[in-house]
């Protein structure tokens, strides 16, 4: 069970006393809950084995939607990363950590002319490009301004990933790319070679999140090297980057079965050179979007029990004070998770099967069902579940006007806040008060 936990996380038998060096009661007491805990050490240690596995040529993109808050970027920026955000507000924050835009990559299946002005004008490294309507958008964009749009065409390849259908993007049926099937990538490709104010410099796809199968990535590999054959054959052109997106899952509870980074690396390295000489293509500069795989890991959610709820021959309920407004993957996706009691408290105690319920008024506001918890567990305890760094913090709402956490960097006993607690105020302040001639 503590395996799922940051390596800096320290326990006391069942109990989760300290992350990153920093006792939980002290970062309960000082930042209340619920409160994001992000372990530094963990986050960085994941960054740096992305650019060990995979080396200096590749362009390692950390993927912002995983968990884009302005501290966190500026590390990716630090430890040489290249980012990929997927829309203003996640280039906004790209900006305000000034991270190097030349090494940004802009997705996205419905950018606004905004959108685009906005990243010509930050000089934004490259677009994938999700459709003809945005091809079309991006050389208008271009032609205005004067300014040339390096590009990837985003491919559907139709592999379908072995993940959760919502988080599966690599098959037909899907809303974003080209795909190859129905020769749509073949017909963006003639059309970015020829529209004004677009270089057309690669390839892109992405076949899901979650994957811990490596024969997913080798299709893929082999059917996006065959489109490069094509272009090379059909108009003289060889593109020289090829970005095979993300998806790399990682183990949420002891039971999950992941693909390790090593192996993720050889699987892919092996494929673009096997596939490319075949071919008789030089090897193109490979890119990678690790987002979960390097924030989710990292993250754990501190919780305060507010009731224990015996239901007599059926279930004993905790319900704590967040829920599906701080971690919305279990109610959207079922997703499953690792919980344990945290701070002092008996380490003897015998466990019981709780389930740990959110505060919101949805009966499908659970965070983990009948995990293992101590039968003393009261009320004012806490709660640490366990792999929260990704999606939980990006997906948060104010749902039944709930304020959105705190969120802590924590590192050798020090602590760092990253994003402050919304206080009601927050939640209210866009709202407009009608005058009496409204009402």
């Amino acid at each position: 069970m503590t395996a799922v936990f940051p390596a800096s996380a320290t326990f006391s038998g069942p109990r989760l006393v300290a992350v990153g060096g920093v006792p939980v009661t002290e970062l309960a007491a000082r930042f209340g809950t619920p409160l994001y805990v992000l372990d530094r050490a963990e986050l960085v240690g994941r960054m740096r084995a992305y650019r060990r596995a995979f080396g200096d040529e590749v362009a390692v993109t950390y993927a912002a939607k995983a968990l884009c808050v302005t501290g966190v970027l500026q590390l990716a920026a630090a430890e040489g990363l290249h980012l990929d955000v997927a829309s203003a507000g996640e280039l906004h924050t790209a900006a305000r950590a000034a991270f190097p835009m030349e090494r940004v990559l802009f997705h996205g299946n419905n950018k606004s002319d905004d959108e685009l002005e906005m990243a010509a004008r930050l000089g934004v490294g490259r677009i994938a490009v999700d459709s003809f309507t945005e091809l079309a958008r991006l050389s208008a964009v271009g032609q205005r301004r004067g300014h040339t749009f390096p590009v990837l065409l985003r491919v559907t390849p139709g592999v379908l990933a072995e993940t959760h259908a919502f988080v599966a993007t690599g098959q037909d049926d899907v809303k974003f790319g080209f795909t190859l099937r129905a020769g749509l990538a073949h017909e963006a490709a003639a059309r970015a070679l020829t529209l004004p104010c677009l270089e057309l410099i690669g390839a892109h796809c992405h076949l899901g999140s979650q994957i811990s199968a490596e024969g997913g990535f080798s299709a893929a590999v082999a059917l996006l090297v065959g489109f490069l054959a094509d272009i090379r054959d059909r108009y003289g052109v060889v593109l020289d980057e090829l970005n095979v997106g993300g998806g790399l899952g990682i183990a949420y509870t002891d039971d999950d079965v992941t693909l390790p980074l090593d192996r993720y690396a050889a699987t892919l390295y092996g494929a673009v050179r096997r596939e490319t000489a075949r071919r008789r293509l030089p090897e193109p500069r490979l890119a990678v979007e690790p987002g979960r795989s390097i924030a989710g890991p990292a993250g754990v959610t501190l919780y305060t029990v507010g009731t224990v709820k015996e239901v007599p021959g059926v279930r004993v309920y905790a319900s704590v004070d967040g829920g599906m407004s701080d971690n919305l993957r279990p109610a959207l996706y079922g997703a499953r998770y690792t919980v344990v009691a945290a701070g002092p408290g008996s380490t003897t105690a015998a466990l019981r099967p709780v389930t740990v319920a959110g505060k919101h008024c949805e009966t499908g506001d659970i965070l983990v069902r009948d995990a293992p918890l101590p039968a003393d567990l009261a009320e004012g305890g806490l709660l640490a579940v366990a792999a929260t760094g990704a999606y939980g913090h990006a997906m948060a709402s104010n749902y039944n006007r709930l304020p959105r956490p705190a969120m802590v960097l924590v590192d050798g006993g020090r602590v760092a806040e990253l994003v402050h607690r919304e206080t009601l105020d927050h939640v209210v302040a866009r709202d407009v008060v009608l005058n009496d001639e409204q009402i």
